[in-house]
C-alpha cells in the first residue's frame, strides 16, 4: 500500500487540478480577444492576466480542498476525484501555505496591472481572493449558501473577461460586458455538473448548494439553460452585427456541448459524471475559443 502512495509532487499535481485551470484561461483569451477586436491588444497586460488568473485558479483549488476537508464535506463516500487533504497527502497547514503562496503570486501579477490599469484592478483583485477564500473558508462560506454558481458567473465570468479587457484597454464597453456572459455560462456548467454528482453526498454533509436546493432533475435542466445563454448571445451578437461570426461559435458550442448535455440530462449520475466534468471543462475552454476567434475576426 505505501508504494502505491503518490509522492509529494503528484499530491500537490492531486491539490492543484490542473483539469480546471482552462476555466481561467478562457476569461482571459475572450477579454484579450475583445481587445483586439478595439485595437487595444498589449500583450504585456494580456500575459500578466492570464498568469494572475491561473494562480488566483490554483489558490482557490488548494483553499477548496483544505476548508471542505475541515468542515468534514470530504467524507470516505465522496464521489468525485481524491483530494489531497482528505488522503492525507498533504496537512492542512501545507495546503494553506501553498494558498498564500499561489495568491501571493498572483498579487505580483497585480501589481504590474495595477500599474497598468489603476486602483480598479486592486479592487478587483483583493475581491477576486477573497472570494477564493470565503467560497468555502470562514464564517459563512458561499459554497455552502447556494451562491456557488453566482460567484462563479460574476468573478469567472463577468470579471475576469472585462478585467482582462480593462487592463489592456484602460476602459469598459457594453460589448465587454456581452462578450463576458457566454464564458461566465460556461464556467458555471462545470461547477453544475460537479454539484450535480455531489447532490446526496453534500446534502449529508450539510453543503448546501444550488444543486442540493434545485434538486437533481432541475439541475440538470439549469445546465441546459445555461448552454442556451451562453449560445444565445453569440447568436444574438451575430444578428445584432456585432460579431458577424458570432453565429458560427454559437453552432460550435451547442455542437462541442451536445455529447455533455445528452449525458446530463440523461440518467448519468454519481462517479459515471466525472469523466463529463473533465468533459466540460474541456469544452469551456474550446468553446470560449471560438467565441474569442469570433470576436477578434469581427
Amino acid at each position: 500500500m505505501s508504494a502505491a502512495k503518490p509522492g509529494r509532487l503528484a499530491a500537490w499535481r492531486m491539490a492543484a487540478r490542473l483539469p480546471t485551470l482552462p476555466a481561467a484561461a478562457a476569461p482571459v483569451a475572450v477579454g484579450t480577444a475583445v481587445a483586439l477586436r478595439d485595437d487595444a491588444f498589449a500583450a504585456g497586460p494580456a500575459l500578466a492576466a492570464l498568469f494572475g488568473a491561473l494562480c488566483l485558479q490554483v489558490g482557490a483549488n488548494f483553499a477548496n480542498d483544505v476548508f471542505d476537508h475541515e468542515r468534514g464535506a470530504d467524507t470516505p463516500d465522496r464521489l468525485g476525484p481524491p483530494r489531497a487533504s482528505q488522503l492525507g497527502l498533504l496537512t492542512p497547514s501545507e495546503l494553506k501555505r501553498g494558498m498564500w503562496a499561489a495568491f501571493g503570486l498572483a498579487t505580483l501579477a497585480g501589481l504590474y496591472l495595477a500599474w497598468v490599469g489603476g486602483w480598479p484592478v486592486v479592487a478587483v483583485g483583493l475581491a477576486s481572493i477573497a472570494a477564493a477564500i470565503i467560497y468555502t473558508g470562514g464564517p459563512w462560506p458561499i459554497g455552502y449558501h447556494a451562491l456557488g454558481d453566482l460567484f462563479t458567473f460574476v468573478f469567472f465570468g463577468l470579471a475576469a473577461v472585462m478585467g482582462t479587457f480593462y487592463v489592456q484597454a484602460g476602459t469598459l464597453t457594453w460589448f465587454s460586458f456581452a462578450a463576458a456572459v457566454p464564458v461566465g455560462a460556461m464556467v458555471t456548467m462545470i461547477l453544475v455538473v460537479n454539484n450535480l454528482r455531489d447532490i446526496a453526498t453534500d446534502a449529508r454533509a450539510g453543503k448546501t448548494t444550488l444543486a442540493v436546493v434545485l434538486g437533481e432533475r432541475r439541475t440538470r435542466w439549469w445546465f441546459a439553460a445555461l448552454l442556451a445563454l451562453a449560445a444565445g448571445v453569440q447568436a444574438g451578437a451575430a444578428g445584432l452585427g456585432a460579431v458577424p461570426w458570432g453565429a458560427v461559435s454559437a453552432l460550435a458550442t451547442v455542437g462541442l456541448a451536445w455529447p455533455l448535455l445528452r449525458r446530463v440530462l440523461g440518467e448519468t449520475r454519481g462517479r459515471e459524471l466525472n469523466p463529463v466534468l473533465k468533459a466540460t471543462a474541456r469544452f469551456a475552454l474550446l468553446a470560449s475559443l471560438a467565441w474569442a476567434a469570433a470576436i477578434a475576426a469581427g
